[in-house]
Formats: C-alpha cells, sequence, structure tokens
C-alpha cells in the first residue's frame, strides 16, 4: 500500500480552508437562529418573510450538512488509509482512491464559492440576449446562444422564465429577456456578460461563404423586492402590443405585451409571455427596479463595469469570447485563454468550465 499521508494532509487543509472562507462557524449560528424562526406557529402570517426564512434555512443546512459530511468522509478515508498501512493491505487500494478522486472533486466545487465575491452572486438573474452585426446571421446567432443558457439553467436544474422574445426578420431573435432563478445563477451569469462571435458557414448565404455573426449577453441582479428604488409614475411611458414570435403556447394573441421606457434614464424593458395585461407589467416591473437598482449601485460606487460588465459595441474587437465552427472547431474566452474542441457540447449548455474559468482569472492579483 503507498504512502498517500501528504495527500491526505492536502485535503484536510483543502477542507480546513473552505470551511474559513465559507465561515462554518457563523453559518452554524445561522442554522440555529433560523431554525429557531422556523419552528415559529406565527411565521407564515407573513408569508414573504416565512419564505426567505424557509429558503435561508434549506440553504444554510445544505451548507452545514454538505462541509460535516465532507469532514466525516475525509476522516474515514485517513482511518481507512492508516488500517491499509499498519496491515500491509493492498486491497483497500482501489476504494480509497476513488474516494480520494471524489472529495477532491467535490472540494473544488465548493472552493468555488470562495471566489463569488458580489453581494447579489448567490442569487437569481435577469439576462438578456441581443442580436449585433452580421445581419440575419447575428439574429440567428442571438437565438443559439438563447438555446444555449437556457440548456446550461436545465442542466444545472435552475428555473427559467422566458419574459419577451423579439423575432428576427427572417431567422432567429433580435433580442430575449428571461430570468434564471436558482443558487448562484447571477454569480455564474455574471461571467457571461459581453459579445460572442460566431464564425461559420452561412446557411443563410446561397454561396456558401464564411460568415462573422456578433450577439451579447447582459445580466443584473434579479430583486424580489425592488423597494430601495423609487419609481415615479410619471417618468414612465408604458407600450401595450400583441405578442409574438418564440414565446410558445402561452404567448398572448391579445394586446397584453407591455413595454415599459424609464424617460429619465431610457431603460426599456418588456415582457409578454405571461397570461394578462397585468401580470406582464408587474414582471415588467420587476425588471425595471432590477435595472435601476444596478444602475443606482453603479453611480455609487462610481464603477460602471462593477456589475454589469464593461458595454462595449457588439461588433468586431469587442467580443470576449470567439466561438469557431469553420475552417476548424474551437470556443475561447479571449480574456482567461480557456478553450474547448467540443463546440456542440458548449453550444448545448456546457459552459461551466468557462465559467469556472472567468471565476478564478476575475480573482487574480492585477498583473499576475
Amino acid at each position: 500500500m503507498r504512502d498517500l499521508t501528504d495527500e491526505l494532509k492536502d485535503l484536510r487543509a483543502r477542507l480546513a480552508e473552505s470551511e474559513r472562507d465559507l465561515d462554518l462557524v457563523a453559518k452554524r449560528a445561522l442554522l440555529s437562529a433560523l431554525e429557531v424562526q422556523a419552528a415559529d406557529p406565527e411565521l407564515w402570517n407573513d408569508p414573504d418573510a416565512a419564505r426567505a426564512v424557509t429558503t435561508g434555512l434549506s440553504r444554510v443546512k445544505g451548507d452545514v450538512d454538505l462541509l460535516d459530511g465532507l469532514t466525516a468522509r475525509v476522516s474515514d478515508v485517513e482511518v481507512l488509509h492508516q488500517l491499509a498501512q499498519e496491515e500491509g493491505d493492498d486491497s483497500f487500494t482501489a476504494e480509497i482512491d476513488g474516494s480520494l478522486a471524489a472529495l477532491q472533486q467535490e472540494l473544488g466545487a465548493l472552493e468555488l464559492r470562495s471566489l463569488y465575491r458580489d453581494e447579489h452572486d448567490e442569487g437569481d438573474a435577469v439576462c438578456e440576449v441581443h442580436s449585433g452585426a452580421g445581419g440575419t446571421d447575428s439574429q440567428d446567432w442571438a437565438e443559439m446562444l438563447l438555446r444555449m443558457y437556457l440548456r446550461w439553467a436545465e442542466r444545472r436544474g435552475f428555473s427559467v422564465e422566458l419574459d419577451e422574445v423579439s423575432p428576427g426578420t427572417e431567422a432567429g431573435i433580435t433580442t430575449a429577456t428571461f430570468i434564471v432563478r436558482g443558487r448562484y445563477a447571477y454569480g455564474l451569469l455574471s461571467a457571461e456578460k459581453g459579445v460572442h462571435r460566431l464564425v461559420r458557414i452561412s446557411p443563410f448565404d446561397a454561396q456558401s461563404r464564411r460568415h462573422t455573426a456578433f450577439a451579447s449577453f447582459e445580466t443584473v441582479p434579479f430583486l424580489e423586492d425592488t423597494a430601495e428604488v423609487e419609481i415615479d409614475e410619471k417618468d414612465l411611458r408604458v407600450d401595450t402590443y400583441r405578442s409574438s414570435g418564440a414565446g410558445g403556447q402561452h404567448v398572448n394573441v391579445t394586446d397584453s405585451a407591455v413595454r415599459i421606457t424609464h424617460l429619465p434614464t431610457g431603460i426599456v424593458v418588456s415582457c409578454q409571455n405571461q397570461r394578462s395585461q397585468h401580470q406582464n407589467k408587474a414582471v415588467a416591473m420587476q425588471i425595471l427596479g432590477a435595472k435601476l437598482a444596478e444602475k443606482a449601485r453603479q453611480d455609487r460606487q462610481k464603477e460602471l463595469d462593477a456589475l454589469a460588465g464593461e458595454q462595449r459595441e457588439v461588433t468586431w474587437g469587442s467580443q470576449i469570447r470567439s466561438y469557431v465552427l469553420q475552417p476548424y472547431q474551437l470556443v475561447k474566452d479571449l480574456r482567461t485563454g480557456h478553450e474547448s474542441g467540443n463546440v456542440s457540447a458548449v453550444l448545448d449548455g456546457e459552459i461551466d468550465e468557462f465559467m469556472e474559468a472567468w471565476l478564478r482569472w476575475r480573482r487574480r492579483p492585477p498583473g499576475a
């Protein structure tokens, strides 16, 4: 039986560091407090407060249970390794190796949590896809990007609310707005902010020439409570129109879709996929509140790209990532250098590695 003492020490050290990063001591105290609140028979007198308590309890308990479970499993492997060493028994090798590999993988996922740095990273995200330069190809590309993010959310078990889709002139879409709900949705999707470039043989070119198309992805934190943002109805222009396009069976055929323009800032939001004009307006107001809240944070912090990312023209020289289908197959992130030759898998939503690479790249010290 080979000596794995150093590997086990490294595993134990990584676990201890994760416990510090996630502040396990504070989480245990918070768990106790939330359990007391959850047991209060009057909790559900205020449904919104009750949901906040139960959601927080579920998340904190999940974190504590995860860390405690990893600690127990590391201890089990240490005991098993010691026993195998003392008895010179190689029959435990496969079991120990398997346990070590699994623990290292789970610790790697846990360590990503320390890379989140924004107060809203743990929450939901309001997302938008926009077509850019490239004509019909860019509109088709925008629809491909939308599908990529929807598939990614599905793979992670996140829920998605598709609120507005504007069809392209010949194919694809010009814009789409959707909300992704799940823990760390915003923190992960922040990695995708920017311009995405596609190079391929255009299916819309009769001569089958290679074309380049651009589309952008934007995201802001979704805030259930936008009370911090004061919105004066006199500052709004509310337009209603008939829903159309790739919204599925629940898109209304009456003039129930809503577009709201915030006149002082020029921010425009739309919603068409709810079942009534009232519901569409309510969701649009939530999205507007989220965007105005972000703008207020940006103004307050005087860091215009702190949350929304640097705004660039959706064309040449501004992309964060290139997706090349011809003359070779490669997806490459131009910020981190991370790349993949499996373009089909990436376009089918397998983009976690790109997100993780960006989270690590963002935390690097300047000049590193």
